[in-house]
């Protein structure tokens, strides 16, 4: 149900108008980092039973590790406080020398979003490698980047990959490009570390099961609490050998959460009730796309045929208003929209993530209303936008 709209009129003058600041509806597509715990996930976060994890006597957190290594086809899993956590310690599991390098893409988030932490806390070098606008790297590159076994060069010990590929816009790599990654690196004698954040997103995409993105890879990772919903966390997955390395240095970069099933519950519920519905937000972000091109703008588009998932990029054109101004624009109300657009005059939320684009991610706290009424706040802020060109 639309909420009625309470205004506080403040005087900030925004496009030569009148804003209004309001404690009504809000639609934060941001990110889906904001989506907020589940009834049923929350009932059983209060009804989980609990114990000493570091010791591994934590009942719920040892099935959420169980059930998620099965669900990708692996033998073990690990527990940590979020993706960052797990990516850094697999890369250091993977890279146990100080000065050992690892290949990953130049838009990856290891490289861009985890504040250096492979060189900062592990001593590993990272040789970046130009990333494709679908997410994927040039193969016969990545072969050339391989160190030879010389004594003056550190050693190249992992491959990362990212997917779904967050800043190529939610990208869904393809399974032939796995498969010849594999058949190379398998000759290379290297692992393959996948950063699978949104990796249930990807297998829905695709129709396939999680498990056959990552069959071949040694270790990868995904995030309970993106679009799965739940509150915190991430899981790691490997072989046994490898997450007993992982459980040593979760310890020592402060991941032991001891009783932590109270947060393992949610993801068990998230695993359970959150994978099959992952399409709807798919299907309500190629909405958003869709009608954005079909406002016929020449200053605002989405490549809506590669819009794989849940994430949309909006191009915009930065002479006619830059990403930040347009992000905070959207973000408020003011008069003339309020007496167009009624109760359908929210507040959207959105990321600027480079000049010249913004982002818009889907979630399940975003309905199909939600999708409606973001819809037009973004014709009117587009069409007074492009009245300023």
């Amino acid at each position: 149900m639309l909420v009625r709209l309470t205004f506080l009129f403040v005087r900030v003058r925004l496009f030569g108008t009148m804003a209004v600041s309001t404690r009504g509806r809000v639609i934060d597509l941001r990110s889906d980092t904001l989506s907020k715990p589940t009834e049923s996930m929350r009932k059983a976060m209060y009804k989980a039973e609990v114990g000493d994890d570091v010791l591994g006597e934590d009942p719920t957190v040892n099935a959420l590790e169980q059930k998620s290594a099965a669900m990708l086809g692996k033998e073990s899993g690990l527990f940590v406080p979020s993706s960052t956590m797990a990516n850094l310690i697999a890369m250091m599991a993977h890279c146990p020398e100080r000065g050992s390098e690892i290949i990953a893409g130049d838009k990856s988030h290891v490289y861009r979003y985890e504040q250096g932490g492979a060189s900062q806390v592990g001593g590993i070098m990272m040789c970046i490698i130009p990333n494709k606008p679908d997410g994927t790297f040039d193969l016969q590159q990545m072969e050339r980047m391989v160190r030879p076994d010389d004594i003056h060069q550190p050693v190249t010990s992992l491959v990362c990959i990212e997917n779904t590929h967050n800043i190529c816009g939610g990208k869904v790599l393809p399974l032939e490009w796995l498969e010849e990654l594999h058949e190379r690196t398998s000759r290379l004698g290297l692992p393959v570390h996948v950063d699978g954040a949104r990796i249930f997103n990807a297998a829905v995409a695709l129709g396939v099961p999680p498990a056959r993105l990552v069959e071949r890879s040694a270790s990868m990772s995904f995030c309970i609490s993106k679009g799965l919903g739940a509150p915190v966390g991430a899981v790691l997955v490997g072989s046994t050998p490898f997450i007993a390395r992982s459980r040593r240095l979760r310890k020592v970069l402060g991941g032991g959460m001891r009783q932590a099933g109270v947060i393992a519950a949610a993801g068990l519920v998230a695993l359970d009730e959150m994978v099959g519905r992952l399409a709807d937000d798919h299907r309500r972000a190629t909405a958003i796309g869709r009608a954005i091109n079909d406002f016929k703008s020449k200053n605002y588009s989405v490549d809506v045929a590669n819009l794989h998932t849940n994430i949309i990029f909006v191009k915009i054109n930065p002479k006619v208003v830059e990403s930040q101004v347009l992000a905070d624009r959207l973000a408020t109300v003011i008069e003339a929209e309020v007496k167009e657009l009624g109760e359908d005059a929210v507040e959207v939320k959105t990321y600027a993530l480079s000049n010249d684009s913004i982002r818009l991610v889907t979630y399940y706290e975003i309905s199909d209303e939600d999708v409606n009424a973001a819809v037009k706040k973004l014709h009117y802020v587009f069409k007074e936008c492009d009245k300023r060109e």
